[in-house]
């Protein structure tokens, strides 16, 4: 898992900056990896981030899926 966290933090953008994060079970030994980040709206945009980043090679081999609990507006 720290292997696949620091493959998602290797993500580098201007406007994005990556916060705390931590491994919460799911079930059956099961964990999923929850990771705060701070994303300024002028500079990018979370679909970008998700699309051209997380889901392709090299990430896709780790990342099955993204999921945004929060999001807030300032």
């Amino acid at each position: 898992m720290k292997k696949f966290e620091a493959c998602v933090r290797a993500v580098e953008m201007q406007g994005l900056l990556w916060g705390a994060s931590k491994l919460v079970p799911v079930g059956y030994g099961i964990k999923k990896l929850t990771i705060m980040l701070t994303i300024v709206d002028d500079l990018m945009s979370p679909d970008n981030l998700i699309e051209d980043y997380l889901t392709c090679d090299p990430n896709n081999e780790y990342i099955q899926s993204v999921y945004i609990a929060a999001f807030n507006k300032i």
